[in-house]
């Protein structure tokens, strides 16, 4: 199996979290798309994080696509944030700027 490191990259509320959950589940990793405003999504696990409905630490989460294992690395928007951006950068085989 081989393996694909991806994040998305984006500015503050501009869906990266959503999108994966949308990715989780259409891969049938979760059996319910969780929500940045109900604070029950899988990558935003702080207490603050679920408070605010913003992403503050990187999280990784993985699912298959065919015989490759994705890595889905959910980073932070708000410019506060932006050391834990650069932070994964190196570990990214590719990355979405939206």
């Amino acid at each position: 199996m081989s393996y694909l490191n991806l994040g998305i990259l984006a500015h503050v509320d501009a869906g990266k979290t959503s999108l994966t959950e949308r990715l989780l589940f259409v891969t049938g990793v979760i059996s319910r798309v969780g929500s940045v405003d109900a604070g029950n999504t899988q990558t935003d696990t702080m207490a603050l994080e679920r408070e605010r409905g913003i992403t503050i630490r990187a999280a990784v989460v993985s699912f298959a696509i065919g015989d490759v294992s994705v890595n889905r690395i959910d980073t932070p928007g708000h410019p506060d944030f932006i050391a834990e951006v650069e932070r994964v950068l190196s570990v990214l085989d590719g990355a979405v700027l939206v």
